[in-house]
């Protein structure tokens, strides 16, 4: 069997193990459903997730007792429901790293650390994943799979890790800041930022970040904004390489005719934004 289609046969089997999070999925019945060997099914998940088949269960498990729980779901019967055994087990996978280095750094340097949790919004489901300096990744998307597979796309030499206790609180109000928002009950959040990209891009989402609620520009509007007035095109890639949805409002660009234009998560979710942030105004 050729890698490819390895990769494809793993991939669709993340997708199995989101359905299935709360049964009991060990290795040699993950292997069976991929009709791959447990060696390469290890291998290729750390490969392409970050983490292993296990872990990624566990992490998927622990969203949903979380969900449940804030939901206002009885303590116990939310444990059941997410597949955990007993409470000392939620316990235990709590504490654990589910996270693991994606790649090493060829160089020796030392990877940064990056802490994502998941949440359903009124925008579908959303991963925000933050250093210790802030926010450096808000996506939109239909799965977990496909949200935690951005996430190591955009950061392939990071380790992906869940959020510790210290550092949960400060996720989590900044997840409701931004779902309450979503919902119109109340303004952008203004979080800490730390945005990684070329010095181009930057001074287009510094530029995207003045641009005030309700208002709109059109992508010759930013690139004279950056004193760059032949650069709009490259400034359309710059919105598009945009990793922090809504808090780096690349949705109030539109094109020059008026026409909504391109949003890296879907038109309807860039309408939406409009329609909100035109509604809060009034």
């Amino acid at each position: 069997m050729s890698k490819t289609n390895i990769k494809q046969r793993v991939i669709a089997l993340a997708d199995y193990i989101e359905l299935h999070a709360e049964q009991s999925l060990d290795l040699d019945h993950l292997a069976a459903e991929a009709a791959v060997s447990p060696f390469h099914l290890q291998r290729t998940f750390s490969q392409l997730f970050g983490v292993s088949p296990k872990q990624f269960q566990n992490a998927i498990r622990v969203q949903r007792l979380k969900q449940a729980l804030r939901g206002g779901a009885e303590v116990s019967q939310a444990i059941y429901d997410a597949g955990f055994g007993s409470v000392s087990r939620v316990y235990e996978q709590l504490d654990q790293n589910f996270g693991m280095t994606l790649t090493e750094y060829k160089t020796g340097a030392e990877a940064v650390h990056i802490y994502f949790a998941l949440r359903q919004t009124q925008l579908g489901l959303l991963l925000m994943a933050a250093t210790a300096r802030g926010v450096c990744f808000v996506h939109f998307g239909d799965s977990a799979v496909g949200l935690i597979q951005s996430l190591h796309q955009e950061f392939p030499k990071a380790h992906l890790l869940p959020t510790p206790a210290q550092a949960q609180a400060d996720l989590d109000l900044w997840i409701d800041a931004l779902e309450q928002h979503l919902a119109g009950a109340g303004p952008r959040p203004d979080l800490p930022l730390h945005l990684t990209g070329t010095a181009f891009q930057l001074s287009v989402w510094r530029f995207l970040s003045t641009i005030k609620s309700s208002e709109t520009v059109s992508y010759a509007d930013v690139a004279k904004g950056i004193a760059k007035p032949a650069a709009y095109r490259a400034v359309a890639n710059a919105c598009g390489a945009n990793k922090v949805a809504v808090l780096i409002p690349c949705h109030r660009v539109l094109r020059g005719d008026g026409a909504l234009g391109g949003y890296r998560w879907g038109a309807d979710r860039k309408q939406h934004l409009l329609s909100l942030e035109a509604t809060a105004s009034q």
